[in-house]
């Protein structure tokens, strides 16, 4: 009898174990996919937001049409109509001083005297020198008559008579030399008295009584200045672009300000006709008149002066503009929100806007504060600005309800 085979034990499925595994790495790998896709899109909004901050925002505006202001306030100086400085044409110490600073004087009043005792000296002796000169050529001029008298019945030589013509003429020239360095004299000795040249007031002194007067220093200052006030000219420097509209005869209003809501007429009297380099200006002179005698010359003054007539005009914020080496620019917005550079040109200058002269249309949408840096093709993101309809109420009651 065969011994009974033992059982063989109940294999076990070789499917069991890997199909776990692979449920496992499969849940596994679908969290990690879903953890990294989640990851990618948290990047990419990161991105996203960092790409739109990066945009900067900007205000922007239309250019608003305006008429040109038709008076253009421009500073300056005014000075006196006349003005002369008086300085010493001799030397010596001041003798006496008739006026001070604000006296009102006459063409040909003595201002001050100078005591010149060394000019008087000089005089003295040009003096005496001339009267001998004078005795000598009348002594020549008897000797010189005897001689051609002499002279036909060969009492006296042709040589002699013609040694004592030739000595009288020497004399003579003689005679007038002293004679021109007396005038001279007496001339320089006028100027020890300081006159007016003209009608008006002492504006300086620098000198008083007892004061060495030296006429060879190179460092001396005026003894006087007389100003002529009846009339006073106001020196103002004009922009370019206005000069033609600012002929010669145009009246300005003037005012100054130590009296407020008093206006003076100032009438264009001439231009420089050329420009200055440096400030891109003309430089015209206006008269006014002063016989009230209430303006000062070198005192400050604003004139109103009347460009021509208004016409419209582009006015864009002061902030709005570049200044760069490219030149005088706006930044504008075009349709695809990147930034369009344009040059332009500056009409006038308001001080809080600017009116623009050329180089902007009224369609242009002007950034009001321009990035550092701006350059074309740089995009931006544009505020948008709410509309009157749309802005907020300032009252205290309720909005009005929207009409269906």
């Amino acid at each position: 009898m065969l011994p009974e085979t033992p059982a063989e034990p109940p294999r076990r499925s070789r499917w069991k174990m890997p199909l776990a595994t692979i449920i496992f790495v499969g849940g596994a790998a679908f969290l990690a996919f879903t953890g990294i896709e989640s990851r990618g899109q948290s990047v990419a909004q990161l991105k996203s937001k960092a790409a739109e901050r990066a945009v900067p925002t900007v205000a922007t505006s239309t250019p608003t049409v305006e008429q040109s202001i038709g008076v253009l306030d421009l500073p300056g100086r005014l000075d006196a109509f006349y003005q002369a400085a008086l300085f010493a044409r001799v030397n010596g110490y001041v003798a006496s001083r008739n006026v001070d600073i604000g006296s009102k004087v006459k063409a040909g009043d003595l201002l001050a005297t100078i005591d010149a005792p060394d000019l008087d000296q000089q005089l003295s002796q040009a003096q005496s020198d001339l009267t001998n000169a004078e005795a000598n050529a009348a002594l020549a001029d008897v000797t010189n008559q005897r001689y051609q008298a002499l002279l036909p019945s060969n009492y006296v030589t042709h040589q002699a008579a013609d040694e004592k013509k030739s000595d009288l003429d020497a004399k003579n020239a003689l005679v007038k030399s002293e004679q021109a360095n007396v005038d001279r004299l007496k001339a320089l000795s006028e100027y020890k008295r300081i006159v007016a040249p003209f009608a008006g007031i002492i504006t300086v002194r620098n000198t008083d009584v007892g004061n060495l007067i030296n006429t060879g220093s190179s460092t001396g200052s005026e003894m006087f200045v007389v100003s002529d006030v009846h009339k006073l000219r106001l020196y103002v420097n004009v922009p370019q672009a206005y000069v033609p509209t600012i002929p010669t005869g145009t009246i300005g209003a003037l005012t100054v300000p130590e009296r407020p809501g008093k206006k003076y007429d100032a009438k264009v009297e001439a231009s420089s006709g050329a420009v200055d380099v440096a400030s891109g200006t003309t430089r015209m002179q206006l008269i006014v008149d002063n016989a009230a005698g209430e303006l000062m010359p070198g005192a400050y003054a604003n004139v109103h002066l009347t460009v021509g007539n208004k016409h419209n005009v582009l006015v864009v914020p002061s902030s709005a503009i570049i200044f760069d080496k490219a030149g005088i620019r706006v930044a504008t917005v075009d349709t695809d929100g990147k930034i369009a550079l344009k040059t332009i040109t500056i009409g006038r200058d308001r001080g809080a806007t600017i009116e623009i002269a050329s180089g902007l249309s009224p369609e242009d949408h002007v950034i009001e504060n321009p990035p550092d840096g701006a350059v074309d093709g740089d995009r931006v993101s544009v505020k948008e600005k709410p509309s009157p309809a749309n802005a907020p109420s300032t009252s205290n009651g309720p909005l009005p309800a929207n009409k269906s």
